[in-house]
This record gives structure tokens, C-alpha cells and sequence, in this order.
């Protein structure tokens, strides 16, 4: 079927109908985004709770770095937090601690082929 098949009528209805889709997608999509936003400042909310402002900054390093290991290492403080685990603040210094121990643990899972 070519244009010509179609009448003004139509055309005009697949028209609206395609703006009628692409205004439920941009909505959808704001949506989404929002949701994101809302979770990121969950997690930033309960970051500033349980860690000293030194230690948030190393965080804020890292993730300059290596933003899916510093995105994996809120998401286990989150979870310690959240669980009742933590106490108190974490300090710079256990910060420090905790990221050796994760990285000698990555170091470990090493694939061998013979």
C-alpha cells in the first residue's frame, strides 16, 4: 500500500496514533528516570548516615575511578546498615580496611585454564 492508498482520514488517525505512542513513551521513560533519581537519593540519604564525611569522600573518589566497584561497595554498606549490623559511622580508617579485604578477595577469584 502506498500513500496514496490511505485517505486524509486516515492518515491523519495513524498520525495522532503515533503521537498518542510517542507521548506514552516520553512519559514512561520521565517515569523511570524519576523512580532512578528517587532511589539514588535514598541511597545517598542513608550513605551520609552511616559514614563520616572523610569517608564518604573516598567514596566519592573511588567512584571517579571505578564507578561499578564503588556502586558494588554502597550497595554491601547499604545492606550492613540496613541488616542492623552497623553500630556506628564508618570511619575513613575501617572504610580503608574493608576496601583491602574486598580487594584481596577479588584477587583471589582468579580462573585458571590448563
Amino acid at each position: 500500500m502506498s500513500n496514496g492508498d490511505y485517505t486524509d482520514e486516515e492518515l491523519e488517525a495513524l498520525r495522532r496514533r503515533r503521537i498518542a505512542e510517542m507521548q506514552r513513551s516520553a512519559y514512561d521513560e520521565q517515569r523511570r528516570s524519576q523512580a532512578q533519581q528517587q532511589v539514588e537519593r535514598q541511597k545517598q540519604s542513608i550513605i551520609r548516615q552511616i559514614l563520616t564525611p572523610e569517608a564518604r569522600q573516598r567514596l566519592a573518589n573511588i567512584r571517579m575511578v571505578k564507578p561499578e566497584f564503588a556502586e558494588e561497595l554502597e550497595m554491601q554498606l547499604i545492606q550492613l546498615a540496613q541488616s542492623g549490623r552497623l553500630q556506628t559511622q564508618i570511619t575513613d580508617e575501617q572504610l580503608k580496611k574493608t576496601l583491602v579485604q574486598l580487594q584481596s578477595q577479588k584477587k583471589e577469584i582468579k580462573i585458571r585454564r590448563a
